[in-house]
């Protein structure tokens, strides 16, 4: 192991360890979680000010989404030398450079430029959650990780709660508008500048926390950690071998996808289904929806100590299918507004259980295993994509039944777990007679 690695790791965790960096880390993943749903206050902005299909709007989704799946392997390569509180350190300030990319593109005006920064905003949540996540799991009990990591993951819902309010505030209190038409390409541009301009504050403050959490995490960097064992990129050919940790890859893709392509759609959806007449209105409701997401992880931290992790996870994810069929095919106005925002309620427990359900017993290999599963969140980028391209041409409405599916399946990985059907092992092969 690399000596930086060695140097951070410890025989235990410690009691003064954990309680020193697991409220450090509980503040990580609130940061990701502010930063990854101001996308979808961005998404109506965006969509307007540039004239774009929902399928175009949804490649912001696609760019951030995707740093994922470029980035994640990398990450945990990169996170087993150098270390959990190093590796966090670093994608804290990548962080930070993506969001201070957005001041250059609101100046110019120019699409792909807010794209790019997105990606770049990604590639550093990327990094930190590689990290987070397994440190998050293994500060204490081993056999309190699902409720400890589904905990952090209710503050984490807290920044996706607090964020559209911010991002509604700064981005769509002055509303969205369109570009008159027939405007000639001069004061197209301007038009484009000065609506873009709205996003320029909000990136600028969050940037300056950023390089305040990195600064506190490298005064810490030498606090005790749970070792990270080193790993190569042949390993993850064999730990796709592990039934249990292949399909919880896939679980993540589309628990991802789903979550993502329903946040996405919701201020569109809100304003069609009549729950709404503006953006900013529609804004603040995308609160709503993060916020039953905090209120349903705070409830599962508890569930999750007394009732399996494989039944609660079905049980989530069938609600959300329920809920999402409902919102597709029968409700309108305020049933159809309750029906999608709740299900964020559903969505609480989802990621953090099919996380943890994932990477248990992999014991030296749980760094791969998070990378592996970190590579899965690129189902962010794929669904809402997918969603959008069904949304043009059917509506918007039915677009939901992708997510649906979704859900359907990530029932399906929780009943397998829960049924004992899936092994946490790499099969091995009988010998030759």
């Amino acid at each position: 192991m690399h000596v930086a690695a060695s140097s951070e790791a410890s025989a235990g965790t410690g009691a003064a360890g954990s309680s020193r960096l697991l409220p450090l880390v509980i503040a990580l993943f609130f940061a990701w979680g502010f930063c990854t749903v101001l996308v979808d206050v961005l998404i109506p902005k965006l969509k307007a000010t540039f004239s774009l299909g929902y399928a175009e709007a949804m490649l912001t989704q696609f760019c951030f989404f995707l740093a994922y799946f470029v980035v994640s392997i990398p990450a945990a390569l990169l996170v087993s030398r150098i270390g959990y509180m190093r590796g966090i350190v670093l994608g804290l300030v990548v962080m930070a450079s993506g969001c201070l990319m957005f001041s250059p593109a609101a100046s110019m005006g120019w699409y792909p430029a807010f794209l790019a920064a997105l990606f770049v905003l990604a590639a550093g949540i990327t990094v930190v959650q590689v990290a987070a996540n397994p440190l998050a799991a293994g500060l204490g009990d081993p056999a309190r990780a699902h409720s400890r990591l589904t905990l952090a993951q209710a503050f984490n819902s807290f920044g996706t709660m607090l964020g559209p309010l911010f991002g509604s505030a700064l981005i769509l209190a002055a509303g969205v508008a369109e570009p008159a038409p027939g405007m000639d390409e001069v004061a197209l541009a301007a038009f484009r500048v000065e609506q873009a301009s709205h996003v320029r504050l909000p990136y600028m403050i969050i940037a300056a926390v950023l390089v305040g959490l990195a600064a506190l995490c490298w005064w810490l960097r030498r606090s005790p950690v749970p070792a990270v064992h080193a790993i190569r990129q042949g390993d993850y050919l064999r730990l796709l071998g592990i039934p249990r940790l292949s399909l919880g890859a896939l679980s993540i893709f589309l628990y991802v996808g789903a979550e993502v392509a329903v946040g996405s759609a919701l201020v569109n959806y809100l304003i069609m289904v009549g729950a709404t007449g503006s953006e900013h209105a529609a804004g603040n409701l995308i609160a709503v929806y993060w916020g039953l997401a905090m209120v349903g992880r705070f409830i599962g931290s508890v569930v999750l100590r007394f009732v399996p992790a494989g039944l609660v996870l079905a049980a989530c994810a069938i609600g959300a299918a329920t809920l999402g069929l409902l919102a597709a095919t029968v409700l309108e106005g305020t049933g159809a507004a309750v029906a999608i925002l709740s299900i964020g309620l559903f969505n609480s427990v989802m990621f953090p259980t099919i996380f943890t359900l994932s990477i248990d017993g992999l014991g030296e290999d749980t760094a791969g295993g998070s990378g592996l599963l970190c590579l899965a969140i690129v189902g962010g980028a794929i669904v809402p994509l997918l969603m959008g391209l069904v949304a043009d041409h059917v509506g918007l409405a039915l677009a939901l039944l992708v997510p649906v599916a979704c859900y359907a399946c990530i029932a399906a990985y929780g009943l397998m777990v829960r049924a004992g059907i899936l092994s946490g092992r790499v099969a091995v092969a009988p010998a030759e007679t």
